[in-house]
């Protein structure tokens, strides 16, 4: 399934390492993101654990990430995730350097380069406008910024800091034109219309739609307030 982030705004789905969102719960819940992406003609994607890649991949049309893939080469790497393993897994792309999983500049900038020569979609998390606008420099597909420590809470990052969303973008822009997503609280459909009239391109959430009681419908309300 193949994505242009530069086409419309988009809903991504970072599944993290829950249970409700591990195995057949993975498959449950990407097909519920895919029965509201047709059902509201809007974009979403999932980012699945590499465990959970081939099983969710072959059983829906919506995009799927990786949650990470590391730069080292096919060979002797033990315990790697090569980019070319999550390609023929079916992912089209994978999610960079989380707060969960931070990388290096180095090593950012070279896995982006892997997965671009190989066609894969990269969504680099960058914690402030400043990272932002550093990592928009290697030339990923997307940004997604989120302030750490409002990830996971109730609040969102465009409710409790909307200017950092606005700043991301202007620092990104005028690096590259590079779509700006945002993450961090995101849990109504009011958080995602400030985002987006804001400037973002879309969002990243997790555990907003992962551990709601009826994600199908929290899928649907965060979906509307895209435009």
């Amino acid at each position: 399934m193949s994505y242009n982030p530069l086409k419309k705004p988009v809903l991504v789905i970072n599944f993290k390492t829950y249970k409700e969102s591990t195995g057949k719960n993975a498959l449950k819940l990407a097909l519920l993101a895919q029965k509201a992406s047709k059902k509201t003609g809007k974009q979403v994607m999932v980012a699945v654990q590499p465990t959970d890649l081939c099983l969710v991949s072959g059983k829906v049309s919506i995009p799927v990430l990786a949650q990470h893939v590391d730069h080292e080469p096919q060979g002797a790497h033990t315990g790697t995730i090569t980019p070319e393993a999550i390609k023929q897994a079916g992912a089209i792309g994978t999610l960079l350097n989380h707060s969960e999983k931070r990388l290096s500049d180095n090593v950012l900038s070279e896995t982006i380069r892997r997965c671009k020569a190989l066609g894969l979609i990269t969504v680099c998390c960058a914690t402030n406008n400043t990272r932002a606008a550093k990592i928009a420099s290697y030339q990923p597909h997307m940004i997604a910024v989120e302030p750490p420590e409002l990830i996971g809470g109730k609040i969102s990052v465009s409710e409790a800091n909307p200017e950092i969303i606005s700043k991301s973008v202007k620092s990104v822009f005028r690096v590259s034109r590079i779509p700006v997503l945002c993450g961090a609280g995101i849990n109504k459909k009011k958080d995602v219309e400030d985002a987006v009239n804001l400037g973002a391109k879309g969002v990243l959430v997790a555990s907003g739609i992962v551990k709601a009681k009826n994600p199908y419908k929290e899928i649907l309300s965060l979906l509307e307030g895209l435009s």
